[in-house]
């Protein structure tokens, strides 16, 4: 019997380690291919590639599954700047629907350019959901229309009701709800 428990221990623990083992492929100067779980020795290597086996261990902040699977499936990217009131507003609207988005700096050459190839101009802010859906400048009906057609949450799911006033009681033993005062009054 403790047999059996050991080996489904040690099987956990394989399992686990294994979930997020890294992979290393390189090529010395030679010319020869290497498979290692460790990362070459500096000047061995000529061309040095990391993959990661499996996922990683689930963290306590993930997302819900459907942000996970929209996000996966039509991610998010916001093109923007410091046009100010428009692309803060963007900004704002993806943050409190819970969105997981990309930000992307349009005062950057690389992203104009990308930019005037997405939507054939220089305007922010840029909303791409997916490969498909553009919107150029903030309007939030035409923006909620978009990432509820792509499946993104209409409210944000992942943050926890506020917790209750903690109570305080007062010289006569009666509880009150506590202020920000400190003085226990209502």
């Amino acid at each position: 019997m403790k047999l059996a428990v050991f080996f489904c221990l040690f099987c956990m623990f394989a399992v686990y380690s294994a979930q997020s083992a890294s992979l290393y492929r390189w090529v010395d100067t030679d010319g020869k291919v290497h498979y290692t779980e460790q990362p070459p020795p500096p000047s061995a290597a000529r061309k040095i590639e990391e993959k990661t086996i499996g996922t990683p261990p689930a963290d306590d902040g993930q997302l819900p599954y459907a942000s996970r699977l929209a996000a996966k499936n039509f991610p998010v990217t916001l093109y923007n700047s410091g046009c100010g009131d428009a692309c803060t507003k963007a900004r704002e609207h993806l943050t409190k629907r819970g969105v997981p988005f990309n930000e992307k700096d349009a005062g950057t050459p690389e992203v104009q350019a990308e930019l005037k190839k997405l939507i054939g101009a220089l305007e922010v802010p840029v909303l791409a959901v997916g490969t498909v859906t553009r919107l150029k400048g903030y309007e939030a009906g035409a923006w909620n229309a978009a990432l509820d057609e792509a499946g993104y949450p209409k409210n944000v799911p992942f943050l926890r009701p506020k917790p209750k006033e903690p109570v305080k009681a007062d010289a006569k033993g009666e509880q009150k709800p506590a202020t920000g005062d400190g003085e226990g009054k209502p």
